[in-house]
């Protein structure tokens, strides 16, 4: 990361380093990131694609995204939870995406816990359950944690519910990513944007 925890862009904007450069990056952060995600085939696909993120950049998946869509039925989790050994091969062999075995069966094996979870009031309402009390206010990269207590429990949960690349660092990305928590530096534009915190 910059030292510069915020750049001010030509536009008289200020964001974080990693939004300032890259226009995708940029785009994504000003109009996406930190935005409340409550419908089940958007959380699934968040969950799925910060699962193929981890180790790599989220710049890179962002990237992929469209080719993720068009090969993951555009994250349409009854779509996906029929998928079966011969999509998994076909899916390693699509250039246009994360080709790791593990991380292809995690999807398919979260669209099928995905519905499962329909019978106990739905993925949006689970994951939202946990979101806390209060959220953090950073000022630098160095205050933004990468989990949190509700991030590990949310993470236990899920397993417990049968999902797969969920881990406690893993949610704590989705939480971000969502809205759950806002972790907008204080300064940045985007701070107490989501209407989730105020």
């Amino acid at each position: 990361m910059s030292e510069a925890a915020l750049i001010t862009g030509e536009d008289g904007l200020a964001r974080p380093s990693w939004a300032s450069t890259d226009a995708l990056m940029r785009e994504y952060y000003d109009t996406e990131w930190g935005m409340p995600v409550r419908d089940e085939q958007g959380l699934y696909e968040r969950i799925s694609l910060e699962g193929f993120q981890a180790g790599l950049s989220w710049a890179t998946i962002l990237r992929k995204r469209p080719a993720f869509r068009a090969a993951f039925a555009d994250f349409d989790p009854e779509a996906v939870a029929v998928f079966g050994d011969d999509d998994v091969e076909r899916l390693m062999l699509d250039s246009g995406i994360v080709r790791n075995r593990a991380k292809i069966n995690a999807a398919i094996t979260n669209a099928r816990a995905t519905l499962a979870l329909r019978d106990e009031g739905g993925l949006v309402e689970f994951v939202w359950s946990f979101q806390p009390d209060e959220t953090p206010a950073p000022r630098s990269f160095a205050e933004i944690p990468s989990s949190s207590p509700e991030s590990v429990a949310l993470s236990k949960a899920l397993r417990k519910k049968g999902f797969a690349f969920v881990g406690p660092t893993t949610m704590h990305a989705l939480m971000e990513a969502i809205g759950m928590i806002d972790t907008h530096l204080v300064g940045s534009h985007r701070r107490g944007s989501s209407g989730v915190w105020t």
